[in-house]
């Protein structure tokens, strides 16, 4: 998503008062070192099919080596999803763990019409589909620590679902973007911001937008922060206009009494182009801290 623009005045001061600066974290091995191949339990990928509403959104599995069941991190796409932070997911498998990634209805050849309300829903059906205990069974998941990840757009999408998923084990945001906020700005504003984003996307800017407007303006992420005050909660922030919103959504969690939120700022774009490894750093080693 091309992110909306806060003034520099704005940023600057975030950057300032921001709860962690970008420090250089250690680089796990999983990062840049093969795991040792398990000829019994070798890794793998697979084709997932999710149901949703009389049609199958598309999806994949990377399968760790080893005895599983493993546990699992599944990752949200943005708007419209150029960048699908599959790097994050091989690191993660490289990690030990499942990594889920899927397309919402109406994008990246998933069936349906595309729509922010629908990208909520889609969350939900992926997380039913992997904790239904057949499927649980069949792909080596560990329902019991299953993370849920999003950048952009996807970000927002986690914290909507994260909040009435109590089993979760914990929820990361990666430059989330508001798109409540976003959907509240004028008509022609919300036009514009789809027009510019309308890659493989099964819609009209126009369409979209209303939809928008109508359906997801009180899904702000203030609004989620009841719901995630006993979540572990990581937020990753970057110069993109983007971190205040996000910041301020730390702070409410926080005042609902969660004590596990930690916000990591790095000088860096909205797609973390030039912090990719930083990224996944981070995300491994907050992983590792889970109970």
């Amino acid at each position: 998503m091309r992110p909306l623009i806060l003034s520099f005045a704005a940023v600057a001061a975030f950057c300032l008062s921001a709860a962690v600066q970008a420090q250089s974290p250690s680089i796990p091995t999983a990062i840049y070192i093969d795991p040792p191949a398990d000829a019994a339990h070798p890794a793998g990928m697979a084709v997932l099919h999710i149901p949703i509403h009389g049609v199958e959104i598309n999806g994949i599995v990377y399968t760790p080596s080893g005895a599983g069941p493993h546990r699992t991190i599944v990752i949200c796409h943005g708007l419209p999803g150029n960048e699908k932070n599959l790097d994050l997911a091989q690191a993660a498998r490289r990690f030990g763990w499942n990594a889920v990634t899927f397309n919402y209805r109406g994008s990246w050849g998933s069936p349906g019409h595309y729509s922010f309300a629908n990208d909520l829903e889609d969350a939900d059906a992926v997380l039913a589909y992997l904790e239904d205990p057949a499927n649980a069974a069949r792909l080596g998941i560990d329902t019991k620590h299953i993370v849920l990840a999003g950048h952009s757009l996807g970000g927002w999408v986690t914290t909507q679902a994260a909040a009435h998923h109590p089993e979760l084990a914990g929820a990361i945001l990666i430059s989330a973007a508001d798109m409540a906020r976003a959907a509240s700005q004028p008509r022609e504003k919300v036009v514009a911001l789809m027009r510019e984003n309308m890659e493989s996307l099964n819609g009209t800017p126009e369409g979209i937008a209303d939809d928008a407007i109508a359906t997801v303006r009180a899904r702000t992420f203030t609004s989620a922060a009841p719901g995630l005050a006993k979540l572990p909660l990581l937020v990753l922030t970057s110069n993109d206009g983007l971190a205040p919103n996000a910041e301020a959504l730390a702070q409410a969690v926080k005042a609902a009494g969660n004590s596990r939120v930690t916000v990591i700022h790095a000088a860096t774009d909205h797609g973390w182009d030039d912090r990719r490894i930083f990224l996944e750093a981070a995300v491994l080693d907050w992983l590792q801290k889970l109970p």
